[in-house]
């Protein structure tokens, strides 16, 4: 089965020279326009969703981004393949004997950054076949938050190819459990690779990993969020609407609030194993104006005169 070369500058819109910054500003940019919570056509949306967030899987992590450069667009082609037939050091873990769809990520993705795709049902030398169980097969699978928070069903496809040549098409309705936990693997008992002599089949597993969101980071339980506060707003406080998995909400800001500050809410976080969610964090980022103009800043001056803040000790 043939698989497509994706251009992931291309898809986030970005030279092959930008920095890491440039990646995630880009990235950030396109989801919040792509998000299926906000996208105009849901559907359409939800596509371009998971093709940002593959390409920023990618180009946003420095290793794979290496990878990916030494494999090149040219990587069907002889004197454009990485060492090792083609294939970036690492990578290729794929046979094009399988195809899923529905996992959110494309086959070239797979090819290349995925789960291992292993084994087969094994035959005797001399035509006598001897017992042998077959192969599991490993996919990933895009989990968003949203599906974290709330479980849900997703119908995913495996195309096998078959020793006529012809494809051998299996639709499987997988439910996402509310809680899952990104590197968890969900097991489709019986699904993989075909045993010989009589043997079972292995077993088909989706390893979860979580989409990136626009505006969350994830550890364990918890989300993180950047709140960016004027300096005003820091000095004298504030309630900032900030936006939540369940809704946006507001964040009241104490006065005097420093850079770095983590302000806590409870309960607005993923769903924990035993019961009940993680938090939520916003954290305080102090931004100041690139440019002001000359009423503006006079009266910056005017601040600095008349204040007796003092931010570090004489030399």
């Amino acid at each position: 089965m043939a698989v497509t070369y994706k251009d992931y500058y291309e898809t986030l819109g970005v030279p092959k020279t930008a920095t890491q910054e440039e990646i995630k500003q880009a990235f950030r940019k396109l989801a919040r326009i792509h998000h299926p919570d906000v996208a105009k056509n849901k559907a359409v949306g939800e596509a371009k969703f998971k093709e940002i967030n593959e390409a920023y899987e990618v180009l946003g992590d420095p290793e794979k981004r290496g990878k990916y450069d030494e494999l090149g667009p040219n990587w069907q082609e002889p004197q454009g393949a990485a060492p090792g037939g083609g294939r970036p050091q690492g990578g290729g873990r794929m046979p094009n004997d399988f195809e899923f769809g529905g996992t959110g990520y494309s086959d070239f993705f797979e090819s290349f950054f995925g789960g291992s795709r292993d084994g087969y049902g094994s035959s005797g030398r001399g035509g006598h076949e001897f017992v042998q169980p077959g192969g599991d097969v490993e996919a990933d699978i895009m989990v968003t938050l949203e599906e974290v928070l709330e479980g849900s069903k997703r119908k995913i496809t495996l195309r096998r190819q078959g020793d006529d040549g012809e494809g051998r098409v299996n639709t499987y309705n997988v439910t996402i459990p509310a809680g899952v936990r990104e590197g968890q693997r969900i097991r489709l008992a019986g699904q993989g690779s075909a045993g010989s002599g009589g043997a079972d089949a292995g077993d088909l597993y989706l390893r979860v990993r979580l989409a990136r969101h626009p505006d969350f980071n994830v550890k364990a339980h918890d989300l993180y969020y950047d709140l960016d506060l004027a300096p005003w707003e820091a000095v004298l406080g504030v309630s900032a609407r900030i936006p939540t998995l369940d809704g946006a909400t507001t964040l009241k800001v104490a006065a005097g609030t420093t850079a770095g500050r983590l302000l806590r809410l409870r309960g607005l976080g993923l769903p924990k194993e035993g019961g009940g969610r993680g938090d939520l964090y916003a954290t305080a980022r102090i931004q100041v104006p690139a440019t002001v103009t000359a009423e503006e800043r006079a009266l910056w001056e005017k601040l600095s005169a008349g204040s007796s803040f003092k931010p570090r000790k004489d030399a």
